[in-house]
């Protein structure tokens, strides 16, 4: 399969269903929903149950629960590896306490009569022995070629995702469901798979699309892998338009919704599930491990990449997201609400989810009332409608699939990670962009893109990136960025080495141990470049640990960077340089009309993330304002790290800004905010609005700006765990 099939299996896979199937026409029930209410919920409360729920929880208790907090949609459990409503359908599995009741029913007739919006959650992950006897070709078979039991719960197996169970079996529950209950729209946890399957089915279907058998290796290069990787996304949106499909056969106003997506990482083409989903929900719950707060925010980004202005939940959980699994756990309250906070900054509609109806620890409860009912009080100044952010921070799944592979992780992600704290630390806003998403109207907003190591780009996308620096856009590229197409074969050269000003030499290099770079003054001035603001009395500073070794193409500005090659650091006598005769660029800057380009061949943005090293920082801050060339929208000025956000609503703008500053930024919980000192704020509002009045939505006051040539300049008191500040717009 070469590139142009790829592309014409991801067009058709973003067809509607209705396009792709000749499926009979269904007749249309009467609208039990309204049309086109994805973007009227603004606080989601999902209340997983467990098997022993049924007639054992207080669903009193939670209906109350929800009118306190203002909750105006529901996702409840309803079946898959257990069915918690009296279903029909033989061999799906009902709860041992559900007896003759309907607990899903109940609850959804009384989030009902909250005037809530209401999706059945389905997991079909799962499956019991009974139905294993029956039909042995619905359970995961490993490389071994054994059946899979379940890796926590032994009582149950492993289902196949991609076969009959899925298409055939969940078809039925998933339209039992809709015709009993006609909710909103049906959402599937674990649909995709858990694991690679070597069934009758898989084997077969595999063996059809590819002529091949299925792949031994997870390397992306191997023949059968990379086809492997095309059709298990073909089969997986097969599913998801069948399951849509049926859905809307029931009810033409719902829609199934997949819990898929994220960033670089994730499985299934965002840009396609941009294009069929009609809202989607961010599934990061909490922090486990080393990761900083703004991670929330980062995965709404990233989804918003893809789905532009259609609403996007954000579930967060309300206990340890550890790997140990303690899913009767409650989250320090502080924790959730930073965590929650910032992915309200980044346009995250806020989502709880609790497993369990029958709580035992209820410390978070208060806690989740306070974030809903401030979240309510201020609803009009979070139905955002634009990012005002012109700098973008490209992501890209084919990098990271093709390129990364198994080490992805550490090649693309850390990449993005770096250049992303560094952006927090400039307090530059931004978005995220989609590499599959580099259309002229979809990068119109952007004045600077940002490309941390996107090695994998087709020459589409190299030209697409071409015309965006022809029509004025500024670029700053790191590493090995456009040095291999989209399938991750290494190209002879750069696909964007005349934007560079740099040619592949043909060696990658590294680790390196002891490399620095060498700081200087541009000889024809006698000055500092910009790129080096803060470090003009460094003299050298530490250089990344990969490089790219290119040559010059002529037509870049002298670069105050140069290299100094790595020397030995033990024995301690022998840490000197060796090879002084050596003048290679440690940065190519380009300047054309209004574009401006920097391109370092090192993997400074990665080793950002890994060592945090100030100098680092600074220059990729260095570089994006170099490159951007004109004022941010607001700019921040005080002590302290913020996440920080600007909006545009109906009749008002927002800025955002998220206090981070906390020893346990980096691994959660957080035991205490720590407030940060006093801030001043620098609006600009859009061209042609006027600001009529200043609100800080936090601290529940107005407040009066002082008009200056910058713009509005508003004092912001200290900042416990965030603050939104709004303007309402004149006429």
């Amino acid at each position: 399969m070469d590139r142009r099939d790829f592309m014409q299996i991801s067009a058709g896979l973003a067809l509607p269903a209705t396009a792709q199937r000749s499926g009979a026409q269904a007749s249309a029930p009467a609208n039990t929903t309204t049309a086109a209410w994805f973007d009227r919920p603004m606080r989601w409360a999902q209340l997983a149950f467990v098997e022993d729920d049924p007639g054992q929880y207080d669903q009193a208790f939670w209906l109350d629960y929800f009118r306190r907090i203002h909750a105006d949609a529901a996702c409840l459990s309803a079946g898959g590896c257990v069915a918690f409503y009296p279903t029909k359908i033989p061999l799906h599995y009902r709860s041992k306490w559900l007896k003759d009741g309907d607990a899903f029913g109940d609850l959804v007739k009384g989030c009902r009569g909250l005037g809530m919006n209401i999706i059945a959650r389905t997991d079909p992950h799962g499956l019991h022995q009974d139905m294993a006897d029956a039909h042995p070709d619905y359970v995961l078979v490993g490389a071994d070629g054994q059946p899979r039991r379940h890796w926590a719960d032994p009582e149950y197996w492993v289902s196949c995702a991609l076969g009959p169970y899925n298409f055939d079996f969940m078809t039925r529950v998933t339209e039992e469901i809709m015709t009993l209950y006609r909710v909103d729209g049906i959402f599937t946890n674990r649909w995709a798979g858990s694991g690679m399957c070597y069934c009758s089915h898989c084997v077969r279907n595999f063996r059809d699309f590819s002529g091949l058998d299925l792949p031994r290796t997870n390397n992306p290069q191997d023949p059968a892998r990379r086809q492997y990787i095309v059709w298990k996304q073909k089969r997986l949106f097969d599913l998801w338009h069948l399951w849509d499909e049926r859905i809307k056969a029931i009810n033409p106003n719902a829609a199934y919704i997949a819990n898929a997506g994220g960033g670089a990482l994730s499985d299934l083409d965002m840009k396609i599930i941009g294009e069929i989903a009609p809202t989607l929900f961010a599934d990061r719950q909490a922090r486990r491990g080393l990761t900083p707060p703004w991670t929330n925010g980062k995965n709404g980004k990233e989804y918003r990449a893809a789905l532009g202005r259609k609403a996007i939940a954000g579930i967060f959980s309300v206990g340890v997201e550890e790997p140990y699994r303690w899913k009767d756990s409650v989250q320090s309250g502080d924790e959730i609400r930073l965590w929650v906070m910032d992915g309200i900054a980044q346009g995250l509609r806020p989502w709880f989810t609790k497993f369990n109806a029958k709580p035992i620890d209820r410390r978070w409860l208060p806690v989740v009332e306070e974030i809903y009912t401030w979240h309510h009080a201020n609803e009009r100044y979070l139905r955002n409608e634009e990012s005002l952010a012109r700098v973008g921070l490209v992501y890209s799944q084919q990098t990271a699939t093709f390129y990364g592979g198994e080490r992805a992780h550490a090649k693309v992600e850390d990449h993005t990670m770096g250049f992303y704290q560094a952006l927090i630390e400039a307090r530059i806003p931004f978005e995220m962009v989609h590499d599959r998403m580099l259309e002229p109207a979809q990068l119109a907003r952007f004045r600077t893109l940002i490309l941390p190591n996107i090695a994998a780009l087709s020459i589409a996308q190299c030209d697409q990136l071409k015309a965006f620096a022809a029509g004025g856009g500024s670029l700053v590229a790191t590493h090995e960025t456009s040095l291999y197409d989209e399938w991750g074969n290494r190209r002879d050269d750069f696909g964007l080495a005349g934007l560079f000003s740099a040619s592949f030499s043909g060696r990658v290099e590294g680790p390196l141990q002891n490399s620095y770079l060498n700081l200087a003054k541009d000889p024809a001035t006698n000055r500092f470049h910009p790129l080096l603001a803060g470090l003009e009395d460094a003299g050298r500073i530490i250089n990344g640990v990969n490089c790219v070794h290119v040559r010059s193409l002529g037509g870049s500005l002298p670069s105050p960077l140069t290299v100094v090659p790595g020397y030995p650091d033990l024995p301690m006598e022998s840490v000197y340089v060796r090879d002084t005769s050596r003048n290679e660029p440690g940065v190519f800057l380009r300047e054309s009309g209004k574009s401006r380009i920097v391109y370092f061949p090192w993997d400074l943005d990665r080793t950002f993330w890994e060592v945090m090293s100030p100098d680092h920082g600074r220059l990729l801050r260095n570089a994006v304002l170099w490159a951007h060339n004109e004022p941010q929208p607001v700019s921040v000025l005080g002590k302290g790290l913020f996440d920080l956000s600007v909006w545009t609503q109906k009749a008002s703008m927002t800025v955002h800004l998220v206090n981070l500053a906390n020893p346990m930024m980096m691994k959660g919980p957080v035991r205490e905010i720590i407030p940060s000192p006093p801030q001043t704020l620098i609006v600009r509002p859009p061209q042609g609005r006027s600001v009529r009045v200043v609100r800080l939505l936090v601290a529940n006051r107005t407040v009066v700006p002082k008009r200056t040539a910058q713009g509005l300049e508003i004092a912001i008191p200290p900042v416990g765990i965030h603050e939104v500040v709004a303007l309402d717009f004149a006429g």
